[in-house]
């Protein structure tokens, strides 16, 4: 086979085989593919699409290029929650507490930052000494223990989604349905859960901007979930304003803590929803139920406790924590009323300040970031401060507000 004949194959909209996937995918894997070729091809799959025929090859390709977790040596239904990523989206960082400490366990395999989207993985290695290459016996160890945990994925579980997933970080490739799916979904049954829910966000903040998009890539999920005998459930949230009130590693491990503390929000109210369902597909009870005991475990504290034993099991200190000290208020330039905050922007000015790459070799800033003074909604007086910038240096930005914040 010759990968450019596969690259234009894709490029006049044609089906691959599943020899031809296998090819041109474990060849990038070993090496005899470039990086160049496979960024052609990514971009080909991106404006062609793929069949359905196509996403079950290559996630079976993405499956078998590593092995896949036996985790039933662990008592009871083990449960895993992936989303699909927004700005401002620490809701893993939130739910796996909840839900372990209800007494479900919770693996999960996450990954980095996808686009101008952050990434679990990065997001907890802003904590000193946290640990997000666990073994696969450090990692079953860690869910008999703590019944939580979080990896990035090792060298033999889907070691091909891993070097896919980098370079679509940095290819323009990452807003492709078919991709998407593949890379969820090979993770989620590589790391052996029992059930998977899902939370795709749409809106402009995500990688999946409209709803007929979210609808086709739930219906995928659920299908490629139901092949492999895997309980998935998918729910579409919107992302058209950003998730809670900070944007950036260090300062969205911060809001987690606080809401497991007690904040109160739009981003509780969604990390309470996720948790009860998580809680009922597994042990098999109501709504009402599942929500006692969610909300039992956030207002007792044994949720932020469970939180506080996961991170040192792996290794973290949670006191290293901290964020730049290199401040800049962005004021209101108007009174009124916050209609809507650009989701979108708001991940691209957190990216430029150093909180995301735009190469695949940067290294992340976690100290700086964004803090949403004021939330849509919110009464704004001239002169008030809608958003702090957390710096790498004193520069000043010269920013349009109203490509950030809509006031009236």
């Amino acid at each position: 086979m010759n990968i450019v004949e596969i690259i234009n194959k894709k490029r006049l909209g044609q089906e691959l085989s599943h020899e031809e996937l296998d090819f041109a995918f474990n060849g990038y894997l070993k090496g005899t593919v470039k990086d160049y070729q496979m960024s052609s091809l990514l971009m080909a799959i991106c404006l062609k699409d793929m069949t359905n025929k196509e996403i079950f090859d290559l996630v079976d390709i993405f499956i078998k290029s590593g092995e896949v977790l036996d985790l039933s040596s662990i008592p009871g239904i083990k449960v895993d929650k992936h989303s699909t990523g927004g700005i401002g989206d620490k809701i893993t960082l939130i739910i796996g507490p909840i839900v372990a400490a209800c007494g479900v366990v919770v693996p999960k395999m996450s990954g980095r930052g996808l686009g101008y989207t952050g990434g679990t993985i990065d997001k907890l290695e802003s904590i000193k000494g946290f640990n997000t290459s666990l073994t696969k016996e450090e990692f079953i160890a860690s869910l008999k223990t703590v019944g939580l945990a979080v990896t990035g994925q090792t060298n033999n579980l889907c070691p091909l989604d891993k070097v896919i997933y980098s370079l679509r970080d940095v290819t323009g490739t990452t807003a492709s349905i078919p991709l998407i799916a593949t890379s969820i979904m090979s993770k989620k049954i590589a790391g052996g859960a029992d059930k998977i829910l899902i939370d795709i966000k749409c809106g402009n903040g995500a990688l999946i901007s409209n709803l007929e998009e979210a609808e086709r890539l739930k219906n995928l999920m659920e299908a490629i979930g139901e092949f492999y005998g895997k309980t998935t459930i998918c729910e579409i949230s919107d992302m058209n304003i950003p998730l809670g009130s900070n944007i950036g590693n260090s300062l969205e491990v911060i809001e987690a803590m606080d809401v497991l503390k007690g904040k109160q929000g739009k981003l509780t109210d969604l990390a309470i929803k996720i948790s009860v369902e998580m809680v009922k597909i597994s042990k098999n009870i109501s709504d009402q139920e599942a929500k006692k005991e969610v909300l039992e475990v956030l207002n007792n504290g044994v949720a932020y406790k469970k939180f506080l034993d996961f991170v040192k099991n792996q290794g973290g200190d949670i006191t290293s924590l901290k964020v730049s000290n290199i401040t800049e208020e962005i004021k209101a330039p108007t009174s009124g009323e916050v209609k809507n905050i650009n989701a979108l922007n708001i991940g691209k000015l957190s990216c430029s300040l150093g909180a995301g790459r735009i190469n695949k070799e940067d290294k992340i800033d976690y100290e700086v970031g964004i803090v949403l003074n004021k939330l849509v909604g919110d009464k704004v007086n001239l002169g008030d401060t809608l958003f702090t910038l957390y710096k790498k240096d004193n520069q000043k930005l010269d920013l349009n507000i109203s490509d950030y914040y809509e006031i009236n």
